[in-house]
């Protein structure tokens, strides 16, 4: 297993309550001291009550992943679109900034938006969140991002595999045939975006999944839009489905629905599911390697980098080479 670093090297060793704290009173947001850390690992999210205010959310961004124009530009896509009230939660602007620096450290903070884990398996919410999402990409059609990348087989596949060969996560006896397999998997990828063709690209949610979707009564809003970038409407579709292949065709049938009274989809983009799921599985484990020296990755992950962890990612990868081979979903 790879050396951690210490706790003292890690960037979020000083984010201190006291200086989540200080960071908002510099911003004119004094903390009554009520503080709560949110579920999030690639940054640091705490609830913050707020004298004489509701509470608010506080996100610090992890040092050195993305530059300020990157985040800028997440931040400005997500008011785009609370501009056309589609449900997002967007950051406050404060002074006229949405992205603010206190002892080396980024942050923006956000309004406090509740809500439960959406049905997925009930059609009208499917239809409803499709809708939804049909909105978030006939405005992510409008214009292309500049300073936030694209999500393709080289940057979630090839770079995330070489990382992980790179810096020793793969044990010795296993190496060979993750190897092996991961290049079988990615040639799978390839012969999947061959079969799709030339489909157009927009900008994203990123990572549209349940949990980044939250419900009311009101209907669903969306949160967590950390991982923007450019790529495939059906990126922010696959991720909700789920079960047995009928399973899936139905809640496709039913996401359509909703999306398609706004945004046209090519159904080309349906030989791409798969792909994209093996795309997120290697993405993921070489996001895991990546963070291995933050303290709270081993304590929240002690199932990564183990002989058994890397086994049932050989096995994982082998079935996603037999499903890359066949026929895509039918829309």
């Amino acid at each position: 297993m790879v050396a951690m670093t210490t706790d003292t090297q890690h960037p979020y060793a000083a984010l201190s309550p006291d200086c989540v704290l200080d960071a908002l009173d510099s911003v004119g947001l004094r903390g009554d001291g009520r503080l709560l850390a949110l579920n999030s690992y690639e940054n640091r999210v705490y609830q913050v009550g707020i004298e004489d205010g509701q509470p608010l959310v506080a996100k610090f961004y992890r040092p050195g992943r993305w530059s300020d124009a990157a985040i800028l530009e997440e931040h400005a896509f997500v008011a785009e679109l609370a501009e056309q009230e589609i449900p997002v939660v967007a950051a406050l602007a404060l002074d006229g900034r949405t992205l603010h620096t206190y002892q080396g450290y980024r942050f923006a903070v956000f309004p406090r938006k509740g809500g439960r884990a959406p049905e997925l398996g009930d059609p009208a919410v499917l239809e409803w969140t499709g809708r939804f999402i049909g909105r978030i990409h006939a405005i992510g059609k409008v214009r292309p991002f500049v300073e936030r990348p694209a999500l393709t087989p080289d940057a979630f596949g090839r770079e995330s595999r070489d990382f992980l060969l790179e810096h020793g996560f793969i044990p010795p006896d296993l190496r060979a045939a993750w190897s092996t397999t991961v290049d079988c998997a990615l040639d799978g990828v390839a012969r999947c975006y061959e079969r799709a063709g030339e489909v157009a690209v927009l900008r994203l949610h990123g990572d549209c999944h349940g949990g980044n979707v939250l419900w009311t009564d009101a209907g669903p809003h969306f949160v967590d839009f950390d991982d923007s970038r450019t790529g495939p409407a059906i990126q922010d579709l696959w991720m909700m489905l789920s079960g047995e292949r009928g399973d899936m065709v139905r809640q496709m049938a039913d996401i359509l629905a909703g999306y398609e009274d706004f945004c046209d989809f090519d159904s080309r983009e349906m030989h791409l599911v798969e792909a994209l799921r093996t795309l997120r599985l290697l993405h993921y484990s070489a996001w895991l390697a990546r963070r291995w020296d933050d303290p709270a990755f081993p304590a929240a992950f002690p199932w990564f980098n183990t002989q058994r962890y890397w086994q049932d990612r050989v096995l994982e990868l082998r079935e996603q080479i037999a499903l890359m081979d066949e026929p895509p979903l039918p829309v």
